[in-house]
């Protein structure tokens, strides 16, 4: 076999060892866990960096293994699973150094390590899927490893929020697998592809298609979290931070969101499933999520749970833009996939620092924080200001290329639904960012414990602080080959436009 075959095999399999590795360690094993997680994250992104490179310049990494005949396990690294690939891989990096921080003298922490570990490995499996049997597999483990993170401490709120999530998670695989089945059935090859199959089939088909569609949407909207399949979603934030920022900013919404992506350009195509009329009831869907998540973001008064409704208007940015029918709305719905990333980790790992160092949790509890942890502070209020859509952040960059993307689809009403969106999005973090810097606090601050400098432990310090200025980096170094828009506009071009 070729290196460019065991590449894909190699990046998948670091992660998948290193969980192994670490479920067999003694628990008071600290430093050699931490060791074996942190080599595994820097292989993994240095492989994945390897793979971006390559399919700039035209490279070709695939590796196929019959599993039954007709069904195929294929792993393949394209424009788009290397984005995606490499979003893992940058933010597994900083959560494993953040949650070495989080849990340091908590109780089983390598079994906490083990799980996290295959939640990575199964997010890079969804990434480099070659078709949607191999994507469903990864899908489901997503499901069975992110569970025990969830249910973590082991109280009555986490076990009631892991079982809702169990409870939607596996129902929507059920959905998919099901979806999967029929679609194999009508067509045969399910296989990632530019452009989808399904141009010039037999039309009397194109029934059973579109019902098999609403139902691939259906079970990936669950993780995606779109109304009315978000539920799940808020109480998981009884979960520890470095597992909230998990589950928002890299894995499971996102592993939904991707999927989306995939069904729409890579196995329907754009073009037929707008020919079906299949788009427009997706756009307006997404549209409704997007208002719909941020007035409930409004009132909640648990920082966490006001971060989760933002996730759930967030994300569908991503499906939305990729409803706006051109490469400027693509590209702008893609970026997102990483912009919001980027942002809401900024935003979850400032949570946590506030709840470990002040034990604060909720949003009136905040004032006068900005002066006990200003740089916390500092990376939550970019992370707040780029999802808000301040230039020249993250944000802005998103919001900016779908609007223009809406204009050259002709559907311009999205652009009042963006501008709703971003006021919205001003009203329930402006009013956080106003008591970190503008308020006196109500009382004293617990007392400070010795971090040299450092207003808090520099495991849980330096994460926001990268990812903050990651916030600003790509928004304003936006133009530049190898930017997060610059990869989404060659996705646009090579995969989704042929």
């Amino acid at each position: 076999m070729s290196f460019n075959t065991l590449l894909p095999v190699f990046a998948l399999m670091t992660s998948l060892l290193a969980s192994v590795i670490i479920f067999s360690l003694p628990e008071q094993r600290h430093g050699l866990r931490t060791t074996v997680n942190l080599l595994a994250a820097g292989l993994k992104l240095v492989l994945v960096c390897i793979m971006v490179w390559g399919v700039f310049h035209g490279e070709e990494y695939r590796a196929d293994f019959t599993m039954l005949p007709g069904v195929t396990f294929v792993l393949k690294a394209d424009a788009l699973s290397v984005m995606f690939a490499g979003l893992s891989a940058v933010l597994w990096l900083l959560t494993t150094v953040y949650a070495v921080g989080y849990l340091e003298d908590s109780p089983n922490r390598s079994r906490f390590f083990g799980f996290f570990s295959l939640c990575v490995a199964s997010t890079m499996g969804i990434a480099l899927a070659g078709n949607l049997f191999t994507f469903f597999l990864f899908y489901e483990m997503l499901t069975l490893s992110t569970y025990p993170l969830v249910v973590h401490r082991g109280s009555p709120a986490a076990l009631r929020a892991g079982r809702n999530y169990i409870i939607y998670t596996l129902t929507g695989g059920a959905v998919l697998l099901l979806a999967i089945a029929w679609l194999q059935g009508l067509v045969g090859s399910l296989e990632f592809q530019a452009g989808g199959h399904f141009a010039g089939l037999d039309p009397a088909i194109h029934g059973q298609l579109s019902i098999v569609f609403i139902l691939l949407i259906a079970a990936l909207g669950v993780k995606a979290a779109i109304f009315p399949l978000h539920g799940w979603l808020p109480q998981a934030m009884v979960a520890p931070a470095p597992v909230s920022a998990l589950l928002h900013a890299v894995a499971v919404v996102k592993a939904g969101a991707f999927g989306i992506v995939r069904v729409v350009y890579d196995i329907y195509g754009i073009e037929f499933s707008a020919g079906l009329g299949l788009l427009e009831p997706l756009a307006w869907l997404a549209a409704f999520t997007i208002i719909y998540g941020s007035m409930r973001a409004l009132w909640q008064t648990d920082l966490k749970r006001r971060l989760a409704f933002s996730t759930i208007s967030q994300v569908s940015y991503i499906i939305l833009g990729i409803t706006l029918l051109g490469p400027v709305g693509t590209a702008g719905g893609l970026v997102h996939l990483l912009h919001q990333g980027i942002m809401k980790i900024t935003l979850f790992f400032c949570a946590g620092n506030y709840a470990e160092t002040l034990g604060v949790h909720r949003v009136d509890e905040l004032d006068g924080a900005g002066r006990r942890m200003p740089a916390t502070s500092v990376a939550f209020t970019i992370g707040a200001f780029g999802m808000i859509g301040a230039p020249p952040l993250a944000g802005f960059i998103t919001k900016w290329t779908l609007g223009e993307g809406a204009l050259a689809a002709g559907m311009a009403w999205a652009i009042p639904v963006l501008l709703l969106s971003s006021l919205l999005n001003a009203a329930y973090f402006l009013p956080v960012v106003h008591r970190l810097w503008f308020r006196a606090a109500a009382a004293d601050w617990p007392a400070e414990r010795t971090w040299g400098r450092l207003e808090t432990h520099g495991w849980l310090f330096w994460p926001p602080v990268i990812t903050a200025v990651m916030t600003v980096g790509v928004g304003v170094l936006a133009s530049l080959p190898f930017s997060p828009l610059s990869w989404a506009e060659l996705i646009a071009e090579r995969e989704f436009l042929p």
